[in-house]
Parts: C-alpha cells; sequence; structure tokens
C-alpha cells in the first residue's frame, strides 16, 4: 500500500491504482479521468457490521429498549455480517429488492485488519489495523433492534465499500472523523465517530474475543442514528475529509446495470 490505494479494471485488468489528494487517479504515471476508470471493491475478507453503536441513538431508543421485548439497552456490540453477495463498489448501481420502494443509507467507517487477530486486548487494537475506508450500508426500513433481520441487510448490492484504502498512519485519530451523507447533493446525514458507544478499540477486542479476524476483514463502526430513504434515480454519497467519497445510485428492481 501506498497510503491512498484504490482498484479499478482498465482494459479488462485488473489493477491497483494511487488517488491523488484532488481526486486523481495515477496508474503508471498516467492520470486517468474518473469517467474512464471501472472502480472495483477493495480487498476484503469478512464484513462484519455494528448496529446500535451511537450514544445519541440509544438515547433516543431508550424508553423502546427498556420496553418489550428487549427489556433494556444491549450491553455488549450488536453485530451483524454482510456477506459477498452485498458487496458493492464505487460508482456501481445498486438495485432496490423487489417491491421496494425505499432503500436507507448507512454511512460508516471500514475498519480494515492488517493481521491475524484472536483475542485482542484493546489497548493493542489499534495496531492491528491496516486501512480506513468508506462503507455505506443499505438497509430495508428496520423496526427490529437487536436482532437486524437478514432480509432487511443482505439484498445484492447493498453494501457499498471504498473507494479507497487509506493507510492508518494517515489517520492518526479517528474518532474525531465526521462522516456526512448526500442524496442528490442534499446533505441529508452525519456520524460524528465521537459518538462510538463501543469505541474501534473496544469493538476489536468483543470480536477477536469469539473468532478470529484476518487480514482484510472489515468491521465498520455503526450506523446513523436517524436513517434517511433513498429511492430509485437517487445518487447517494459518503464523504469524509481524508477518506473521499464514496458514490451509488440507486436503480429500480429488474433494471439491468447500466
Amino acid at each position: 500500500m501506498t497510503g491512498r490505494d484504490a482498484w479499478i479494471r482498465r482494459a479488462g485488468v485488473s489493477a491497483q491504482v494511487q488517488v491523488a489528494a484532488d481526486g486523481a487517479v495515477l496508474h503508471g504515471g498516467e492520470r486517468l479521468p474518473e469517467q474512464d476508470v471501472l472502480w472495483q471493491v477493495p480487498p476484503h475478507g469478512m464484513v462484519i457490521g455494528v448496529a446500535l453503536n451511537l450514544r445519541a441513538q440509544l438515547e433516543r431508543l431508550d424508553a423502546v429498549l427498556h420496553d418489550k421485548p428487549y427489556g433494556h439497552p444491549p450491553r455488549t456490540p450488536v453485530l451483524f455480517i454482510k456477506p459477498e453477495n452485498t458487496l458493492n463498489a464505487h460508482r456501481a448501481p445498486v438495485p432496490l429488492p423487489p417491491d421496494a420502494s425505499v432503500i436507507q443509507p448507512g454511512a460508516a467507517l471500514g475498519v480494515i485488519i492488517g493481521r491475524r487477530a484472536q483475542r485482542v486486548p484493546a489497548r493493542e487494537a489499534m495496531s492491528y489495523i491496516k486501512a480506513y475506508t468508506l462503507f455505506n450500508d443499505f438497509s430495508l426500513p428496520e423496526s427490529s433492534w437487536f436482532r437486524p433481520p437478514v432480509v432487511t441487510k443482505c439484498f445484492d448490492g447493498s453494501g457499498c465499500l471504498g473507494p479507497l484504502h487509506v493507510a492508518a498512519a494517515q489517520v492518526p485519530d479517528p474518532g474525531t472523523l465526521e462522516l456526512r451523507t448526500f442524496i442528490n447533493g442534499e446533505l441529508r446525514q452525519r456520524v460524528s465517530l465521537d459518538d462510538l458507544a463501543w469505541v474501534i478499540p473496544a469493538l476489536i477486542e468483543f470480536v477477536t474475543g469469539f473468532m478470529t479476524l484476518n487480514e482484510n476483514d472489515v468491521l465498520f463502526t455503526g450506523l446513523p442514528a436517524e436513517r434517511v430513504d433513498a429511492r430509485a434515480g437517487d445518487e447517494v454519497a459518503v464523504e469524509c475529509e481524508g477518506l473521499g467519497r464514496l458514490c451509488n445510485r440507486i436503480i429500480p428492481a429488474g433494471v439491468a446495470n447500466p
């Protein structure tokens, strides 16, 4: 890795490229216009998400979470997995599931593991991180908080990842980052990473306490407290200073990818 890397397909061949601070794609000494670039999903292993991980969200749902069937707010991180069929690249279309009129974006920071991690104490956790990226977890509207239903989380193309791998050394304090979500150019969501209920070292300690993480596994940190609707034809962009911009357009169910 060079610090700001991405993966593209050009002339039928996959290639690792560098992305300059101004967004230019650099490959073999050549600057490539973005419209000539077919982006690919960055290298990845398992992708694990965390629900209910913003203090603002837990506060807003406090009465609900103390009621039946929950009884109390979560005492450990609430995890779910985005399987391979969900993973999608920058600029790739996101198809609406059949019978759905809206889906809801969820901006998150992707934490990319750099080496085998098993039973990692929180005090050592940051040393296991190789890089950071952006993740947009598209979901169907949800009403179950502790157990995100598979049907709402795992439809095809719903997990947009990338486009950059930014080396961990270039992000000295991820807790200071802010993620912003735009729909058709309008700012609709903000997520401040200083609002995490379980911070990144605590998440890594918890997950590696019961399962092994390997290089390129991705742990994404949490989802916005308030979800917003996106419809067919909308362009959704997630951006973060230093991590670039992840853009995807929603297309109707059954429409061939453009």
